[in-house]
């Protein structure tokens, strides 16, 4: 009996989606809740198990667009029991013949069991068979999770990389036709489709820059107040709640308090009306391997610090990962991002439309400043605001953007719960 693999549904707004690749080959025999193949949308990036068991049969090929519904293989659920069965039953029949034979057998399949269960600590199941699969050494891939772990997204990194160093390597299409391919090559550039999540961003970065009349005020935050903060309460932090106090968190509370007093970085327009969010929902952006995503956090005027900052790091791991869902990106009304962690002194960022503001946070550089007639020495951060000028006036965006200097200059000013 065969069951056809469709591509899910990941949201109203979706429909269709990239099969980025695909963990197993034609005529594997796979397990229900196997990983089978990673699935690109323009918004998230997605995994796919198997729902029984059974041997697989592929109808797509990796880099194929596919419409949401569509079939991109089988599974063959008849074939699964006679393929479990029969090399069992020729095992068993083997050793009583012949007493020398299986005496001979048993070394070299011991030292091939061994090998994957001293990888099995370092690698999880999922990670371990895709590089087994690409027969790649696992001591040359960079992890970047928890730990050092090496990820899913790891390997896809890795794999991508290589594929963009081979055609420098290979001259292959001299070798057929010479005077005929030679011209078309040129081993000075790569070409390498966009994937639709890189698609989506660019598509929408131009929508914003024509439907919106952005623009970017400035202002510089002395950090000083919020690293000392950080710096006395980092082991009780820590201790009671189980993460660090970081900076987001501090940004996060601020933004919410200036949101309350200038509702219109909070809203946005629909036709000839203004839409106010009586709500926070505020995006973070974070850099992925496949392109930069928006999670966000919901009802973030609710939330203690430490209810954020796990926040942030429950997303970062379902991105690490491939779990974040379409949900995930949905309904934000404001977006933060940081540039700083990349090393970023100044920026300005384009708006996430429909939402009407966006804060560019940067890099702590310590600076000299003058403070009551003295020159001083602090650790300052420029901000930036770009604002959508159809419904924020100047004088709001920038007091706003006063208003956030001042909380984070003197962060007691926003509850603080440790």
């Amino acid at each position: 009996m065969l069951l056809e693999i469709k591509v899910p549904s990941v949201g109203e707004s979706v429909t269709e989606a990239t099969l980025a690749q695909w963990y197993k080959k034609e005529g594997d025999q796979v397990r229900k809740g196997e990983l089978l193949f990673v699935l690109e949308t323009d918004k998230v990036t997605l995994e796919i198990e198997a729902e029984a068991d059974g041997v697989l049969k592929i109808s797509k090929s990796e880099g194929e667009t596919i419409p949401i519904g569509g079939v991109v293989g089988t599974i063959d659920r008849s074939a699964a029991p006679v393929a479990v069965e029969e090399p069992a039953a020729a095992e068993a029949v083997e050793p009583p013949p012949a007493a020398p034979p299986p005496t001979a057998e048993p070394p070299p399949v011991e030292p091939a069991a061994e090998i994957p269960l001293a990888a099995e600590p370092v690698l999880p199941p999922s990670v371990r068979r895709l590089v087994a699969e690409k027969n790649l050494d696992a001591s040359k891939i960079r992890g970047t999770g928890p730990g050092g772990r090496i990820t899913k997204g790891d390997v896809i990194l890795y794999l991508e990389q290589a594929a963009v160093a081979v055609p420098s390597e290979v001259p292959a299409p001299p070798r057929a036709l010479p005077h005929e391919v030679a011209p078309a090559i040129d081993e000075s550039i790569t070409r390498k489709p966009m994937s639709q999540i890189r698609q989506r961003i660019a598509a929408r970065l131009v929508e914003a820059k024509q439907s919106t009349a952005m623009l970017t005020t400035f202002n510089e935050i002395d950090m000083t107040r919020v690293q000392e903060i950080r710096a006395h309460y980092k082991e009780p932090f820590l201790k009671k709640y189980g993460v660090r106090l970081g900076i987001m968190s501090f940004f996060i509370k601020a933004c919410v308090e200036a949101l309350m007093e200038f509702p219109e970085l909070n809203a946005y327009i629909e036709n000839k009306d203004i839409i106010y969010h009586n709500y926070y929902h505020l995006g973070v952006a974070i850099g992925a391997e496949r392109g930069l995503v928006v999670p966000v956090i919901r009802d973030a005027d609710k939330l203690s610090f430490a209810q954020l900052e796990q926040a942030i790091i429950d997303y970062v791991k379902k991105i690490q990962e491939n779990r974040l869902e379409l949900a995930d990106l949905e309904g934000g009304t404001f977006t933060i991002t940081n540039g700083g962690v990349f090393g970023s002194l100044l920026s300005t960022p384009i708006l996430n439309i429909p939402q009407s503001g966006i804060l560019g946070m940067h890099k702590i550089e310590n600076r000299p400043v003058v403070l009551d007639g003295q020159v001083v020495v602090r650790p300052m951060m420029y901000v930036a605001l770009t604002y959508d000028h159809r419904i924020v006036d100047g004088r709001q965006a920038v007091t706003f953007l006063v208003r956030i200097k001042e909380f984070i200059e003197e962060p007691d000013r926003i509850m603080i719960e440790i």
